[in-house]
């Protein structure tokens, strides 16, 4: 049977809370919603979130919250989901789309002080893969950020203590989307943390969160996350360092095999431990030669960045961003989640070792 490339880390106990919601006919946004919420700014040790249908909706509210005037320019990485790309639109702002780094497919500080040179206003930040920017460099450019932490929830920020000469060395530890503005935590299917679909707004801060907090009050009940949806969401992070663990454990077991072929994954930084999304492979060779090879043993492989933003952009368009083209063509999916077992590890370690 063909191992898929993404599989829900859904057991019994998300599956309950689901039940139960449907059993007491508690459908629409609700006390569940209020629980996520809860858990959320537990976990990340922010001020105030509102749990929003889609990471679109959730964008909205913090263009208007930070009152961006129309026309108005939008970094975004050219290997940001696609999302990125039509909510910046549909809302009348330009996208400003950046290029990356090749070693870790992040936007670096040089492509958000060229953005800031050609007109951007604000940083929407992806953090791609679970793996950190340079995020205090960023923010000292000045421009305003907005962390996406859908694939980076968890991960933490080592600051440096220059930052804060005064500061306990737990102070110098801020989990991602801490950082930024604002946050979005996407809870898509295939992001780290699932409720079938929606996303959370983080406000770190408490001045953040007044401003948008006058918005959101008045949000209608058609942008608010159903009862549904939050119910997984909440069991999701509840079990998240359970999940994470065994990712982690993968994550290690995949390197040390893809390490003795000709292939490589992208560096994480050491300082910063960095959530485990899925397990991205930089093709040596092609897609069609890799995609064949793993299907032979029974193993689905995807493009990584199949529905990023380079993805929408046209043939001379795409052009422009030399890495984020490269990673585009040559960056695989291979599948890497807590339900996926020893026997199926076993085998993907063993192709990744001799993947063409």
């Amino acid at each position: 049977m063909m191992i898929q490339t993404f599989s829900s880390t859904i057991r019994r106990k998300e599956m309950d809370a689901v039940l139960t919601c449907m059993v007491d006919e508690k459908l629409g946004p609700g006390e569940l919603n209020g629980k996520l919420i809860q858990t959320v700014k537990e976990f990340t040790g922010c001020d105030g979130a509102v749990a929003f249908r889609s990471p679109a909706v959730a964008f909205s509210y913090v263009v208007k919250a930070l009152d961006l005037e129309q026309g108005a320019s939008v970094m975004i990485s050219a290997l940001a989901p696609s999302w990125h790309y039509s909510a910046v639109k549909n809302l009348g702002f330009t996208p400003l789309v950046l290029d990356v780094q090749e070693d870790d497919g992040l936007v670096s500080v040089e492509s958000v002080q060229e953005g800031i040179k050609n007109g951007g206003r604000i940083l929407l930040l992806h953090e791609t893969m679970g793996i950190l920017p340079d995020l205090e460099k960023i923010i000292a450019t000045g421009v305003p950020v907005i962390e996406d932490i859908s694939h980076s929830v968890g991960s933490v920020y080592s600051l440096s203590a220059s930052e804060e000469s005064q500061a306990k060395p737990e102070d110098l530890q801020k989990k991602a989307g801490m950082l930024g503005l604002y946050s979005i935590l996407g809870l898509e299917a295939n992001d780290t943390v699932t409720a079938g679909g929606g996303a959370v707004l983080i406000a770190p801060k408490r001045r953040e969160w007044s401003i948008l907090k006058k918005f959101t009050d008045e949000a209608p009940e058609t942008d608010i996350l159903p009862d549904m949806n939050s119910a997984l969401g909440f069991i999701q992070l509840k079990e998240f360092n359970r999940n994470e663990e065994i990712r982690k454990s993968l994550y290690g077991i995949f390197t040390k095999s893809l390490s003795s072929g000709k292939n490589k994954t992208f560096s994480r930084s050491e300082e910063n431990p960095s959530t485990i999304w899925s397990f991205p492979v930089v093709l040596n060779g092609s897609f069609k030669d890799a995609k064949q090879y793993a299907s032979r043993k029974e193993i689905e492989i995807r493009p990584a960045y199949e529905k990023s933003v380079i993805s929408v952009l046209g043939e001379d368009e795409q052009s422009k961003y030399i890495h984020a083209k490269s990673l585009f063509l040559r960056c695989v999916l291979f599948p890497l989640y807590p339900r996926l077992g020893s026997e199926s590890a076993t085998k993907i370690a063993k192709v990744l070792g001799t993947l063409p």
